[in-house]
C-alpha cells in the first residue's frame, strides 16, 4: 500500500482508501454562522432537535453532535470541491464517522481536500465523467428508449458508475434491451431493492392548510421575496391561486414540468410571506436562514399539507426521474415518505432550504422514498431571493 506524509499533517494519505482528515484544522464559516463550537440548542430552530431525536432515535446530545457535523460538512463542501479542482470525483456525508468525504482521482487533489478540514477518498472517475453517462441515459429516455419498469437513474460518486433503478421482477426483453445500450454508454450499475414507480404528489380537493388550484390541492415551498415556491405539476403559468381559506392569493408567474418540477407564485390579495416553515405542531415551526446545499448522507426533513412533518436522510443528488408525464432532470433522492398534495412542499435541513417536493412512491403509514427539485437552481432561474429570518 502506498502512502504519502503532508508536511505539517500528522496523519498519512491512504492512496488505495480512504484518507483522513487533519484532527485540527481551521476552516472559514459564513459570516454569520456559529463558530466551531458545537451549537447549544438555544441557537437552533425551535423543535428541531426534538425532530431529530424522533426520526433518527438519537438521544439530545447525538442530536446536537450531528447537527454541527452537518453544518460544517454543508459549510465545508464548496471549498472541498474547489480545492479537488478537475479531479472531483462528488462528495457525500459520512453518517458513521460524521464528516463530509470528497471523491478525487490523484492524490494531488487529496492533499488539498485535505487542507479544507475534509476527508478524501480515490475514485475512479470524476464527477464530470459520471455526469456525461448519465447525459448520455436522459439523451436514450428523450429519444422514447427507456421502459416504464425504469423509475430514475443518477451518478454515484462510492460506486464510480450511474445507478438505474428498475422495479422488480420485470424482466422483459424491452427492459434487458434499454440496460445492454445503457451499459455501452459507460459504467452503469442497475439496482431492483425497494424500487416502486413514483408518482407526483399532487392531489384532488380536499380540505387542510393548502394551496388550490383549479381541482388540484398542493403545499407551498419556501416564501421568497414577493410570493413563493413550489412544484411545477401543481399549475402552469397564469394559473389563479387560492389559499387555505379559498380567497385568492396569487398567479403562477412561473412554471416548468416536466424537464423540471419547479414553479413560483406571485402572492396578492392581502396575503404577505414569512421565512417559517410549519411544523404541524410535530415540531415547533423551522425559521428559514439561508439554502446551503446538504452533501448526500445528511439529514433533512419535509413539511407537507397531507402527511405534515417527517424526516429522513438525502440520498441522491443530479437524478432523472422518469415520470409518466416525461422526465424531470437533477432532483435529489430520499427517505422520507409523502402523500398526494404534499407536493410543493418544504425540505429543509436544519435552517437550511434544500427544495420543493416533486414525487415519489409509498406512504407514511408502511414507509416510501420522495424526490425533491432543489431550491437554488429555482431561485437562480426565476431570479429570486429567498425569504430568510
Amino acid at each position: 500500500m502506498t502512502t504519502l506524509t503532508k508536511v505539517g499533517v500528522a496523519t498519512a494519505l491512504v492512496v488505495s482508501g480512504l484518507v483522513v482528515a487533519p484532527t485540527a484544522q481551521a476552516v472559514p464559516v459564513p459570516v454569520g454562522q456559529p463558530s466551531s463550537e458545537q451549537p447549544s440548542s438555544e441557537q437552533l430552530s425551535p423543535g428541531l432537535v426534538s425532530s431529530m431525536r424522533a426520526a433518527f432515535g438519537l438521544t439530545v446530545q447525538q442530536a446536537l453532535t450531528r447537527i454541527d457535523q452537518e453544518a460544517k460538512a454543508t459549510e465545508r463542501a464548496p471549498s472541498a470541491r474547489a480545492a479537488a479542482g478537475s479531479s472531483f470525483g462528488g462528495s457525500w456525508f459520512d453518517q458513521d464517522k460524521g464528516v463530509l468525504v470528497v471523491g478525487v482521482t490523484d492524490a494531488e487533489a487529496a492533499e488539498r481536500v485535505l487542507a479544507t478540514g475534509a476527508e478524501a477518498r480515490l475514485v475512479d472517475r470524476t464527477a464530470v465523467e459520471l455526469d456525461r453517462v448519465k447525459d448520455r441515459v436522459d439523451a436514450l429516455s428523450a429519444a422514447g428508449k427507456v421502459p416504464s419498469a425504469v423509475t430514475s437513474w443518477h451518478p454515484d460518486p462510492r460506486s464510480g458508475a450511474v445507478v438505474v433503478d428498475v422495479q422488480p421482477g420485470v424482466q422483459t426483453a424491452e427492459v434487458a434491451e434499454f440496460l445492454a445500450e445503457a451499459r455501452a454508454l459507460g459504467p452503469v450499475e442497475v439496482n431492483t431493492e425497494g424500487v416502486t414507480a413514483p408518482v407526483p404528489f399532487a392531489a384532488g380537493t380536499v380540505g387542510g392548510d393548502p394551496y388550490y388550484t383549479g381541482n388540484v390541492r398542493c403545499s407551498i415551498g419556501f416564501s421568497v421575496h414577493g410570493g413563493y415556491v413550489t412544484a411545477g405539476h401543481c399549475g402552469r403559468s397564469g394559473a389563479q391561486v387560492y389559499g387555505w381559506d379559498r380567497s385568492w392569493q396569487g398567479q403562477f408567474a412561473g412554471s416548468s414540468f416536466p424537464g423540471n418540477d419547479y414553479a413560483w407564485v406571485r402572492t396578492g390579495g392581502g396575503w404577505w410571506n414569512v421565512p417559517v416553515v410549519l411544523g404541524w405542531g410535530t415540531v415547533s415551526d423551522a425559521l428559514v436562514r439561508g439554502s446551503w446545499e446538504a452533501p448526500v448522507g445528511t439529514s433533512v426533513c419535509r413539511s407537507g399539507s397531507t402527511t405534515r412533518w417527517h424526516c429522513g436522510v438525502i440520498q441522491t443528488r443530479n437524478e432523472t426521474i422518469h415520470y409518466a408525464q416525461g422526465d424531470v432532470h437533477q432532483m435529489a433522492g430520499t427517505s422520507v415518505c409523502a402523500e398526494g398534495g404534499d407536493s410543493g412542499g418544504s425540505f429543509i435541513t436544519g435552517d437550511q432550504a434544500q427544495g420543493v417536493t416533486s414525487g415519489g412512491y409509498g406512504n407514511c403509514s408502511s414507509g416510501g422514498r420522495t424526490w425533491f427539485q432543489p431550491i437554488n437552481e429555482i431561485l437562480s432561474t426565476y431570479g429570486l431571493t429567498l425569504l430568510t429570518a
